[in-house]
């Protein structure tokens, strides 16, 4: 008699292959999803993340303090400079600029933009439904750091606060615990711009457009530094800063000013800083000692800081 086959399907070996085969099917199935989902959730994190990658090369300025580098684009450096400038008017020590700095890194970046939640807009996310001023007064890096400050010398003791605590007093975030993670960053661009503890401060830019306007930069100077005296002259396409009424510490004020100055290089067309003996050059994005030989001029005053724009 002939035993009859039993077929592939009813095999019980069999049916436990194809149950593993199912089984391992659905297992890459869904590994698949999951990684599509991963990976477009990570493509989506990319997107909403662009604007806070570091800087391209040769397009970033940085303050080295105790030895580390710490890294912005040149916009987020003008409104840096622009808040350690303001605090320097106004008498402010350089842990307001670090709170400054601290809390524009994370509202928006540090970038003047003119969108957020809810009615938010500026470098600070100031809602004009909350009493901030308009949306045109807001979207003035002026207005909307003198604001900032305004807030901040409210709060009681906010130099001996950490920088979350005096942040989250003036700004009521959801998100109280944000501005601590950009401490370090905010301390070493504070102090660089306060010429404090040896942190220094540079830039390295792209190639500048030629047509530099001293009259502009002049008229850049007296909006960050009313202080200050300047002096613009078309003819040399230089611009000469000196500390008029900004106080008695000469010496750092003017390294301040030199610093400011590197800052704005970008949209300043800035050639070179020269203070003293020492000057940045924006082809070489570094600060030399310039030693006058024998019988030639300082390369700049030692009590003005000399700005040269490219032709």
């Amino acid at each position: 008699m002939t035993t009859p086959r039993t077929s592939r399907t009813s095999h019980p070996l069999t049916r436990a292959r194809r149950a593993r085969r199912a089984v391992g099917r659905t297992i890459l199935g869904a590994t698949a999803v999951v990684a599509l989902a991963v990976g477009g959730m990570w493509a989506v994190e990319k997107v909403l993340d662009s604007r806070r990658a570091e800087p391209e090369p040769r397009h970033t300025c940085w303050a080295n303090a105790g030895g580390d580098d710490w890294y912005l684009s040149p916009d987020q450096a003008q409104n840096a400079a622009l808040f350690a400038a303001m605090a320097t008017e106004r008498g402010l020590p350089p842990r307001a600029v670090t709170i400054a700095i601290a809390t524009a890194l994370q509202e928006s970046w540090a970038t003047n933009i003119d969108y957020g939640d809810r009615d938010s807009v500026g470098l600070f996310q100031q809602r004009p439904s909350q009493g901030w001023g308009t949306v045109e007064e807001i979207m003035d890096p002026v207005y909307s750091t003198g604001k900032f400050y305004d807030g901040l010398v409210k709060v009681r003791d906010y130099e001996e606060l950490e920088v979350t605590v005096a942040a989250q007093a003036v700004q009521r975030s959801a998100f109280p615990d944000a501005y601590a993670k950009h401490e370090g960053k905010a301390r070493a661009w504070a102090s660089a711009l306060a010429a404090q503890d040896g942190a220094t401060l540079t830039c390295e830019l792209r190639a500048a457009l030629p047509g530099g306007d001293p009259a502009a930069f002049a008229r850049r100077v007296d909006r960050d530094w009313p202080s200050a005296s300047v002096t613009a002259d078309t003819a040399t396409g230089t611009v000469r800063m000196s500390p008029g009424k900004l106080g008695s510490d000469k010496g750092r004020t003017l390294t301040r000013l030199a610093h400011w100055a590197v800052a704005v290089a970008e949209d300043g067309q800035v050639a070179s800083v020269a203070v003293g003996d020492r000057v940045w050059e924006r082809s070489t994005a570094a600060w030399r000692t310039v030693v006058p030989t024998e019988g030639t001029a300082p390369t700049s005053k030692a009590d003005a800081v000399t700005v040269t724009l490219v032709p």
